[in-house]
């Protein structure tokens, strides 16, 4: 339809609206025809565009030739109400004004509170003894507690994962580059570049891990390190990137903050490499409101990390080297040791969690759930999709607008990679040709609500509103109007 077309039904409507004072009746009728609640409480703009829509609709049922506006009766733009009503049936979404799905914001991953009696009964001998930080007894039990479970000889908890990261970084005395995948969050490479390390992105394999073959390709005289992270808890090819750190003489780290009791080959992830980093930030499987940890079979370094994490302290008085405060906190190790003894129950409902959306994303074309190695141990606690725009009708980015309308806050983890974000992206570091599985799935992957703290009520609706987008995304219009 033309613009003067267009111009010519938009008069219409608003020379009714104003010589015959029904501009009220006007939107009522929309409102009981078409989309109950649109046009209530939602922004001016949105308003306008619902109103074209309708518009634009009502013109193909009016079939009016005539360029006088007055000409287009009150009467008839009524009646083709009524008639759009049965050929749309629209459902009702956040996004063209209707009350989002659920009241409050359900995040992707939302913090394990399951345990709070346990947290409390942890944290009334602190306050008695009045020892809150600087390695209390909390924090040396959830260090003993965690190596035995991770089956490791040393865990050294930090006040972040990134801290963890950073002071791994500089006792292993890394420098010049370093080869990490682009897929991967930013504070990894953000840590590099603080130490004067260059980091060198790598493509993935189609698993989102590491590609195998082109970190191989990337090692140069300057490579000093390989980080390899353990993707949405699935192992690397650690045998693999083992043998070429040995062949190349370069130290091997994971990343394992999203790997948290998940098994490679039986053994727990935390053994593998120089040492493994955790995050246990709240959002994590296992968590301690804030904090990280770095595990290893290596008694030295683990020796050096509790000095450097301390301001290289050795005694009351003495220091032995260069260090900074890095220290979890009595509090942070209470919330820690309460989430370890529940380990057990907190698995278990992110498993039954995934099972869910298992069975209810199943009949729903273009979004693939992402199955996990039914031989290892695995923490479920991620439910990621790669979305197939030709199958869906949408875009991974226009579904995650949908969704986070209905108060759903769907993720894109991570998009875009690493080489294309700042300040990688200006500095040029590669050629950004190299990153094909990483660029293709920075556009496809999407994260729903999982973990222990998700209902399966919520996960049914969630599920069931998917469906109904897909079901229904030829008659969506006015959705792609607003997603655009």
């Amino acid at each position: 339809m033309g613009l003067a077309r267009r111009s010519l039904l938009i008069s219409a409507v608003l020379h009714h609206c104003r010589l015959l004072n029904t501009k009220l009746k006007l939107l009522i009728s929309i409102k009981q025809s078409i989309m109950p609640n649109a046009l209530v409480a939602i922004r001016k703009k949105k308003s306008v565009i619902i109103l074209a829509y309708i518009i634009l609709k009502s013109a193909v049922l009016l079939q009016n030739t005539r360029l006088d506006p007055t000409c287009i009766s009150l009467l008839s733009i009524e009646r083709s109400l009524s008639m759009i009503k049965k050929d749309c049936n629209m459902p009702q979404f956040a996004i063209l004004g209707s009350p989002p799905l659920f009241s409050v914001p359900l995040h992707v991953n939302a913090p394990n509170t399951l345990n709070r009696k346990g947290f409390e009964q942890y944290i009334a001998p602190m306050f008695e003894s009045g020892w809150l930080s600087n390695s209390g007894p909390l924090v040396q039990r959830l260090e003993d507690k965690l190596a035995d479970y991770l089956n490791v000889k040393n865990c050294v908890v930090f006040c972040n994962g990134t801290s963890a990261m950073s002071l791994v970084i500089s006792s292993l005395g890394l420098k010049g580059e370093v080869i990490l995948p682009s897929f991967n969050f930013i504070s990894t490479a953000h840590t590099l570049m603080q130490h004067g390390i260059k980091p060198i992105f790598c493509d993935i394999d189609p698993s989102g891990n590491i590609c195998v073959e082109e970190c191989e390709r990337l090692i140069s005289s300057d490579t000093s390190a390989i980080i390899a992270t353990h993707l949405w808890g699935q192992p690397c090819a650690i045998e693999a990137l083992e043998k070429i750190a040995k062949n190349n003489n370069i130290h091997l780290l994971f990343d394992a903050a999203h790997a948290f009791s998940c098994s490679y080959k039986g053994r727990p992830i935390g053994s593998f490499g120089d040492a493994e980093v955790f995050s246990f930030h709240a959002t994590k499987s296992f968590h301690t409101f804030e904090g990280g940890a770095i595990t290893t079979n290596n008694n030295v370094l683990a020796d050096k990390l509790r000095k450097v994490k301390n301001f290289g302290f050795i005694g009351y008085d003495k220091t032995e080297c260069v260090g900074t405060n890095a220290k979890m906190t009595e509090v942070c190790a209470a919330m820690g040791l309460a989430n370890l003894d529940n380990i057990k129950d907190t698995l278990c409902r992110s498993q039954s969690n995934f099972e869910a959306y298992k069975v209810n994303l199943l009949m729903i074309p273009g979004i693939d759930l992402l199955q996990y190695d039914n031989t290892q141990s695995h923490n479920f606690h991620y439910i990621v999709t790669n979305i197939d725009e030709k199958l869906t009708g949408f875009s991974r980015d226009q579904l995650i607008k949908i969704l986070h309308a209905e108060n759903i806050i769907a993720r894109k983890y991570f998009s875009p990679g690493n080489h294309m974000m700042e300040p990688y992206k200006t500095l040029s570091l590669q050629k950004i040709e190299n990153f094909t599985v990483t660029d293709r799935l920075a556009k496809s992957i999407l994260l729903l609500p999982g973990g222990p703290m998700v209902t399966l009520m919520q996960i049914s609706e969630i599920c069931q509103l998917l469906k109904k987008i897909i079901a229904n995304r030829d008659q969506y219009d006015l959705m792609q109007s607003l997603l655009n």
